[in-house]
């Protein structure tokens, strides 16, 4: 949260927020509010029927998108454009090819120049390199790294400027299932690290429940939050995905989200 923003003061606030493109509504008078958790942050998985609008509140959380309708806020204050306190990462890989590991992650910190001098640029993206395990690769390029060294770089990248807020839209779903559960492992751990506020869209039950400590399942088009789920979904910090998986407590948790996919699908 902003030294400007009352402890009050939502990170994320929607107001009756709806999206038109042409006679299509993707959502529809959208209204929730997260609170920022010093010291903690908040991690919320999305998940929902396709083309329900999960993929549209992150675009307008990040500022790519306009609503229709409605008021979009962070720290109080209407969102624009992009900014540098929202970091995205996306599906697709989005490293820059023709630069090195160290140099996609610190080609931010480069474009912002009031962010510190050259040696503390250097500093930070080296050791966020080390937090995602890619130092040995750090002069390599992009084309030289397997899928999920690839997407540790868009993770490097996104949280080396320090967002309050990250956006995740299906990181995971192109990769293989051992690289998958690994990189859920790896975010995690990441998150409780940094403590920023996450919200992740993806199609996967399992992966909701272990990546997220709520999990909003969003109706048909117009998209809606039909169900807010957190009071089932066990914690997972330190408990690889394989191991959390086995606990009765994550089973129920799966019925659970599975069961109000399901009446949402339904319908």
């Amino acid at each position: 949260m902003s030294d400007t923003a009352s402890a009050s003061t939502p990170i994320v606030e929607f107001r009756n927020v709806s999206v038109r493109f042409g006679a299509f509504t993707a959502i529809h008078e959208v209204t929730f509010s997260i609170h920022d958790i010093p010291g903690h942050g908040e991690f919320i998985t999305i998940i929902g029927p396709s083309g329900c609008g999960k993929s549209t509140l992150l675009n307008l959380i990040a500022g790519f998108l306009k609503p229709s309708e409605g008021e979009v806020l962070v720290n109080g204050k209407p969102v624009t454009g992009p900014g540098r306190d929202r970091g995205m990462i996306f599906q697709q890989y989005s490293s820059f090819p023709h630069l090195t590991v160290l140099q996609n992650v610190l080609f931010g910190l480069e474009l912002d120049k009031l962010e510190s001098n050259r040696a503390e640029r250097l500093r930070k993206a080296e050791n966020i390199l080390e937090q995602v395990e890619l130092t040995a690769h750090k002069n390599k390029y992009p084309h030289q790294l397997s899928g999920g060294q690839q997407q540790r770089v868009a993770i490097a990248r996104s949280l080396v400027m320090e967002p309050k807020i990250l956006l995740m839209d299906e990181p995971f779903s192109a990769l293989d299932e051992p690289t998958r559960l690994e990189m859920q492992e790896l975010i995690v751990n990441l998150w409780h690290r940094i403590q920023p506020t996450i919200l992740c869209v993806t199609h996967n039950v399992t992966e909701a429940v272990y990546l997220g400590e709520r999990v909003w399942i969003f109706s048909h088009a117009p998209g809606q939050i039909a169900y807010d789920i957190g009071e089932t979904i066990p914690a997972s910090i330190g408990i690889p995905p394989l191991v959390a998986q086995e606990r009765p407590d994550f089973k129920n948790a799966v019925y659970v989200v599975t069961e109000a996919f399901r009446r949402v699908s339904d319908n």
